[in-house]
């Protein structure tokens, strides 16, 4: 089993109306969420923690984890407000405006934490950036990493990031812990200040980097080495969602490999992170084809 922890939030995608006016469409989605969304239709055992609306807009995004074979059993339920992001495209490239004060997934305390007994956790996401439930992501992570394959994929916003200090400082410490750390080329020089994804492995319990380059592909890297993992061509549409489904692939072939444990991973070749990467690359590009954060399912590969 693989518990996905972090945001679930409805992203407004921009769309035309018939009159040809802009207008935004609603649409469930959140970095961690479409991770899940992409493990489960692909097969793989999943469950989705976070916090969830009682609302309409929870209800949306409780529906689609359920149709898309997610285990939403361990979300902590509010009639607090549902996240809301609104979306504009850039040449195919999204940004965001987040609206997050006092909601569900937001307040979500170390007190509202689950008990686990999955083989792999995956934390990420704006969900570690605000207060108070990125220090209840970090409690979860910290708690579990000792017995659990760990994985983070920080997938910065930089203009949602307040207390960049603080912000930094957890990142570090859930950096440290992390099993497997999965960051795009521009999170890199973020986090780092440069582009040597390699220092993520120095003094750290950290086994494996996925170093992320769009269309360039994916650098797979371990203390034993480095090995380049191409993209697959795709006609993009958008890239919403894309890294979510990178790691999803990646984790579900992991999981099949068996491949998801603490000793099974550090014994894990190159040979097998690079097939489990390509396994990633390949899902990604379906879902860059597609219009938003549509990830696919395992009958469409």
């Amino acid at each position: 089993m693989i518990l996905c922890c972090g945001e679930a939030l409805i992203d407004m995608l921009p769309r035309q109306t018939t009159e040809g006016g802009n207008a935004f469409a609603p649409h469930a989605g959140g970095s961690v969420f479409n991770t899940a969304i992409a493990l489960g239709r692909l097969g793989a055992p999943v469950q989705f923690f976070s916090g969830l609306s009682s609302d309409l807009f929870g209800d949306i995004l409780r529906v689609e984890l359920d149709r898309s074979g997610v285990d939403s059993s361990p979300a902590a339920i509010s009639d607090r407000p549902t996240t809301l992001a609104f979306v504009t495209l850039t040449d195919g490239h999204a940004s965001y405006a987040f609206y997050d004060e006092n909601t569900a997934g937001r307040m979500l305390t170390p007190a509202d934490l689950p008990v686990t007994d999955a083989d792999a956790l995956f934390f990420g996401g704006i969900s570690l950036v605000v207060e108070p439930c990125g220090a209840a992501y970090e409690v979860l992570m910290l708690r579990e990493a000792a017995k659990r394959v760990t994985m983070i994929d920080p997938n910065i916003r930089p203009s949602f990031v307040t207390d960049e200090a603080a912000y930094r400082a957890r990142l570090e410490r859930m950096l440290g812990a992390a099993d497997i750390i999965k960051t795009s080329d521009e999170d890199l020089e973020w986090i780092t200040g440069g582009t040597d994804a390699a220092a993520l492995l120095d003094g750290h319990a950290t086994k494996v980097v996925l170093l992320t380059r769009g269309s360039e592909g994916v650098t797979v890297m371990t203390r034993d080495g480095a090995v380049d993992v191409p993209a697959q061509k795709a006609q993009v549409v958008d890239t919403v969602g894309a890294g979510d489904t990178f790691s999803a692939g990646f984790l579900a072939q992991m999981q099949q490999s068996g491949l998801l444990t603490k000793s099974n991973l550090s014994d894990a070749s190159l040979d097998d992170l690079a097939a489990a990467a390509a396994f990633g690359a390949t899902v990604a590009a379906i879902t860059v084809s597609r219009a938003g954060a549509n990830p696919p399912w395992a009958s469409e590969l």
